[in-house]
């Protein structure tokens, strides 16, 4: 696959319902219906990083892609490309292919693959939770789209595939806000530095003597 290429990404630590793995996947048959030349390209391992585990000898991963898969032709089905866990090059290389990208959660920890997805200057379709609005400004530097809203997420992903001008739009203002607000060396790093150095100005660290 390539940049010219019709690329939908969606990425997990691991594929669980509350990174919104669950969600993509009902939106998967229609979308693949209404993308005839699209590919879905999932990164993610099988294990559980937040919330509940699934049923004993079962995987998340698994039991949502039987829940879809007798809604999707097999044709369709050759699209979808889950890639497993991969080496931080391979991570780079498939968000810089990427048409959009789709990034869902529970209101969490903001996952780093979104911020990296951002610099890659992705067009992002994203839930609207909190904290990925602090990140993503609906019609700025992303698409927000209510977290249960099926056809919502459907749409906004077609709408933007449709439109290169505002995939560029969106990508652009991204990657700027992401290096302004979450650059490691010149924002994130001193910041965190500072408030180290704030609090142990507050609370001194004393002597085992004194």
């Amino acid at each position: 696959m390539t940049a010219r290429d019709e690329v939908i990404t969606f990425i997990n630590r691991n594929l669980e319902p509350y990174r919104g793995y669950h969600r993509f996947m009902r939106a998967l048959p229609e979308l693949l219906r209404r993308r005839p030349q699209a590919n879905v390209v999932l990164l993610g391992g099988d294990e559980t990083s937040y919330g509940a585990k699934p049923p004993a000898g079962k995987t998340w991963k698994q039991i949502f892609i039987d829940e879809v898969r007798g809604q999707i032709p097999d044709a369709d089905w050759a699209r979808v490309h889950f890639m497993g866990r991969v080496p931080y090059p391979t991570f780079l290389s498939m968000i810089q292919v990427s048409t959009v990208h789709v990034y869902l959660t529970y209101p969490f920890v903001l996952s780093w693959s979104l911020i990296e997805a951002m610099s890659a200057k992705c067009a992002i379709v994203a839930s609207d939770t909190a904290p990925v609005r602090e990140a993503i400004i609906g019609g700025q530097t992303g698409v927000l789209v209510d977290f249960f809203d099926q056809e919502k997420l459907i749409s906004e992903t077609c709408a933007l595939l449709d439109s290169p001008e505002r995939r560029d739009f969106l990508g652009s203002n991204a990657r700027r806000f992401a290096r302004e607000r979450y650059d490691l060396k010149r924002i994130c790093l001193p910041r965190q530095l500072k408030w180290v150095d704030d609090l142990a100005a507050v609370y001194p660290v004393r002597s085992p003597r004194d």
